[in-house]
């Protein structure tokens, strides 16, 4: 199985964030309420990797169409605001 990628983060405030990729390893979705990117924290220093594009390692919304066994099987996922907090965009419930 491979991770999906994080085709698109506009979450510009994202340690992992850099000119709109997400450079995390991988990155854990949701939790019991909503799909907000677990790993999204504000700072001014840029972590991770700038020649890798983040994954979905796992994703804890077992409603969502995509998830399987809490991995999610979407094709890529896209990453944005929701409500002011950074949220997975392809969540969608099943």
């Amino acid at each position: 199985m491979e991770m999906p990628e994080v085709q698109a983060c506009e979450v510009e405030d994202c340690a992992y964030n850099r000119q709109r990729s997400c450079h995390a390893l991988a990155i854990t979705v949701g939790d019991p309420r909503r799909p907000g990117c677990d790993t999204f924290f504000g700072t001014s220093t840029k972590g991770g990797d700038p020649d890798n594009v983040g994954g979905v390692g796992a994703c804890k919304m077992a409603d969502c169409r995509h998830n399987v066994r809490l991995e999610c099987q979407a094709p890529g996922i896209s990453v944005g605001y929701v409500e002011d907090a950074a949220s997975c965009l392809t969540y969608t419930p099943a």
